[in-house]
């Protein structure tokens, strides 16, 4: 009788789950409009980020790692040298105080990994190489396309495919700036210039939808990608702050988690492909 009594509890819960899942997949699927004010809160987020940046690279700490307790910095640059991808979510704050984004929401996350035997032209030439973007990072990038080049500054197109509760497909383009701060050292920053939900991928019907009137899984993506060669390699530091709609506060205590785990899943695939895709090009087979 116990057995049946826990057999039925844990069939409630998984029912209760799916309901759950069913009632966020309901709500998601509404349209969304991406709001003036959204957009500018997210552009002061961006400009505080950037600041603080630009802080980092005048001050020498130049990857997320050196900025850890002495203790703790020395312990993860053994651990990433040896392989593992460090990742850790970032919140810029305003003197202290959580910036406010209205009908928003932001993800803000950083990640390194380590090259081992790379230089850092040999990771730029890689990184650089957008026509074949959709190759290293498939099927997360299914369509790469190298649109202007001017010195060190591209423009790009990506159709970025996303599966986790549901599957979505984007069109984006993207503005990528370069900056070689010296022999060891580039900061690159990858900012998107036009986002389009797209609807029926891959059918005769496929089109896209309104821009900033969809429903605002991904309004914006930036891109900030810091190459130093030392220690016998070529450490890759990437950190992203996307930009989409808010979570309806009832779905909240179910979407946090999901929150947490997919950015640290993608940008682990990410890294990790990024390293494959430069010792496979240093090391053919």
């Amino acid at each position: 009788m116990a057995r049946f009594v826990r057999s039925c509890i844990r069939v409630g819960r998984l029912a209760a789950t799916s309901l759950t899942i069913a009632s966020l997949l309901t709500s998601s699927a509404q349209a969304a409009t991406l709001k003036p004010e959204t957009v500018s809160a997210f552009n002061y987020y961006v400009r505080l980020t950037e600041a603080r940046m630009d802080a980092e690279i005048n001050n020498g700490d130049f990857l997320i790692l050196d900025s850890l307790p002495a203790d703790r910095r020395a312990s993860t640059y053994v651990s990433v040298r040896g392989g593992a991808v460090y990742i850790e979510p970032l919140h810029t704050l305003d003197n202290g105080d959580r910036i406010r984004i209205p009908s928003g929401m932001i993800h803000h996350w950083a990640g390194v990994a380590f090259i081992p035997g790379a230089n850092l032209a040999q990771s730029v030439a890689v990184m650089q190489d957008y026509d074949d973007q959709a190759k290293c990072y498939a099927p997360d990038v299914q369509v790469s396309k190298l649109l202007a080049h001017n010195g060190d500054n591209f423009k790009i197109f990506l159709r970025i495919y996303n599966k986790s509760l549901i599957t979505v497909v984007f069109d984006a383009k993207f503005d990528i700036y370069n900056t070689a701060l010296d022999d060891a050292r580039i900061d690159s920053r990858s900012r998107s210039t036009r986002v389009s939900e797209v609807a029926n991928p891959g059918k005769s019907n496929e089109h896209e939808l309104p821009v900033g009137n969809d429903h605002g899984y991904m309004w914006r993506l930036y891109s900030y990608w810091r190459l130093e060669e030392k220690d016998g390699g070529t450490y890759v530091q990437i950190e992203t702050i996307e930009l989409s709609r808010s979570v309806p506060p009832e779905f909240e205590w179910f979407v946090g988690p999901l929150i947490e785990s997919i950015p640290r899943r993608t940008l682990t695939k990410l890294l990790t492909a990024t390293r494959l895709a430069v010792l496979n090009q240093i090391n053919p087979k």
